[in-house]
């Protein structure tokens, strides 16, 4: 359908976290009517590592069917919807690789003027949440895109408390995204889709 929103959510998980949050991701942009894919970004952490950690080797092999982002994948796609755990408020460096693969899509200017959103996970209390929301729209600032974020737009949001996208405190794992974090996450991708919608309406018309 030429009018339907193509949304892509791009991700990066080690123990399945962010994964989950993806997924909730996924299915509210697929109810606001977009066609959606689900894309991870490479794993570039070594195997030793991966297999010192159970819940780290056994994410990858839950995961192991779901594509690896391309840059095509944001040529396609209306909205870009990415997570990530922090790092230091910062995006985890496998997201930022799969970044610093699109100057060519950027100096083409094909990055611009589509809707970009996020949403992120830390291992503890705050652990840096809104800065690396903040660093991760600073990109998309660069690239010349629309940032939508989730503010205050449903009561929900007085619960969770974080007005620039999805985000949930792990416990440093312990704790899975609860519904808090999900209603969130998918709130924060339903008003992407739906801005991706009327932008893409206004052009149309």
């Amino acid at each position: 359908m030429d009018g339907q929103v193509k949304a892509a959510v791009i991700y990066y998980s080690a123990t399945g976290i962010t994964y989950q949050m993806a997924q909730a991701a996924v299915e509210a942009a697929g109810e606001a009517g977009a066609e959606v894919r689900l894309r991870k970004v490479r794993e570039l952490a070594p195997d030793e590592a991966i297999r010192s950690n159970s819940g780290w080797a056994a994410h990858r092999l839950e995961t192991q069917d779901v594509e690896e982002a391309q840059p095509d994948d944001l040529s396609w796609a209306d909205v870009v919807i990415m997570g990530s755990p922090t790092r230091y408020g910062m995006v985890a460096a496998q997201l930022k690789q799969f970044i610093d693969t699109t100057g060519p899509l950027w100096a083409q200017g094909a990055l611009a003027n589509k809707v970009y959103t996020g949403f992120t996970s830390t291992a503890t209390l705050h652990g840096g949440q809104e800065a690396t929301l903040l660093s991760l729209y600073t990109v998309f600032y660069h690239w010349g895109g629309i940032v939508v974020t989730p503010g205050y737009t449903d009561p929900s949001q007085f619960v969770a408390g974080n007005p620039y996208g999805g985000s949930h405190t792990s416990n440093n794992g312990e704790n899975p995204p609860d519904h808090v974090a999900l209603a969130a996450t998918a709130l924060t991708a339903k008003r992407a889709v739906q801005m991706g919608a009327a932008l893409k309406k206004g052009m149309a018309g």
